[in-house]
């Protein structure tokens, strides 16, 4: 993902979004919110198995074995779970022309439903440690523990409770390959992409079926870091403001308001514009980023995005948001 400045944001709005848009709802837009009383209990220590089983694999850089061992492991849990599985695979060029072998994995709950909300999340990891300290490590793949296996884990928990209680509407859950071979920091060059959401682009554009739609979109991207901060990312206040609020008002009333931040946080270049603008479905990205301060975190895209970085706790908080959110869709 790429974080852009307010420069960027006009002229990135205006080039993917310019026809046909409502004006940006208030950050707190009031939305009717219930707690039901049948939501499964979330479990944040299976959650943080399933990452730290991800970064057991190594860095999930693709064309790599690691990539392709991990890939299996989540056809395989998906399928344990009760999912109707899809694997979308495709080579698609990266920044500079290379060739990745890449494997998006759809995993779709009560498949019959026409009433679907897609829950998503990356799962490759950077192969480039280009904000490391040490320059000599800009070239080292990362674990991604932080960025990439914790969504994953958080979706992988969600995919465990649905095959034990069954959810009202259908479920699909996406894990995008390619979202993080963006251009590095290193690089002297210029190109005409930034390289980010590759896998998201390409399932965007050739969805697993035909037409393919969607009530609304949430994506998680970094969500496991200790006292994480989500603050309402600006593409999903304007196209997603009802799920972003829904979302949001649910966390605070859990509890969770010191991670759900009611404040804007810019603009940020994740999986869900491309899912926004192709496929018209309204998403919006809960991410840890802090735009007052540390940004993503001191470990992103660095080396020390390990396992020290996992907190059961933020887990928890949004493991337990999500539940409650989707269980009550009617």
């Amino acid at each position: 993902m790429k974080y852009y400045s307010l420069l960027s944001v006009i002229t990135f709005s205006v080039l993917l979004f310019s026809c046909g848009q409502k004006a940006k709802p208030p950050i707190n837009s009031p939305v009717e919110t219930q707690i039901a009383a049948q939501v499964p209990a979330f479990n944040s220590d299976s959650a943080y198995l399933y990452i730290k089983n991800q970064v057991d694999f190594g860095p999930r850089v693709p064309n790599t074995p690691a990539h392709v061992a991990c890939g299996d492991y989540f056809v395989e849990t998906f399928k344990r779970f009760g999912a109707t599985v899809t694997e979308q695979k495709a080579a698609l060029p990266n920044y500079e022309g290379k060739i990745l072998n890449a494997r998006n994995i759809i995993a779709s709950f009560h498949p019959e439903s026409p009433q679907r909300i897609l829950l998503f999340a990356h799962w490759d990891t950077r192969p480039y440690a280009d904000h490391d300290s040490n320059p000599a490590n800009h070239q080292t793949p990362i674990d991604g523990a932080n960025d990439g296996a914790s969504g994953c884990g958080v979706l992988l928990e969600i995919a465990r409770q649905i095959s034990i209680q069954q959810t009202n509407t259908g479920i699909d859950i996406i894990f995008f390959d390619a979202e993080d071979w963006g251009v590095p920091a290193f690089e002297e060059r210029t190109f005409p992409e930034s390289g980010y959401c590759l896998g998201s682009d390409y399932w965007s554009k050739n969805p697993h079926i035909p037409n393919y739609t969607a009530r609304y979109g949430i994506l998680l991207d970094m969500v496991g870091a200790p006292n994480a901060t989500f603050y309402k990312e600006t593409y999903s206040m304007y196209y997603g403001a009802r799920i972003l609020n829904k979302v949001w008002q649910t966390a605070q009333s859990l509890g969770y308001a010191k991670y759900f931040i009611n404040a804007e946080g810019g603009i940020i270049e994740d999986d869900h514009v491309h899912v926004i603008e192709h496929r018209k479905i309204p998403c919006i990205d809960i991410i840890h980023h802090n735009p007052n301060d540390a940004g993503f975190g001191s470990y992103w895209h660095t080396l020390n995005d390990t396992m020290d970085n996992i907190s059961k706790e933020t887990l928890q908080a949004v493991g337990e948001t999500l539940l409650q959110v989707i269980y009550n869709e009617k």
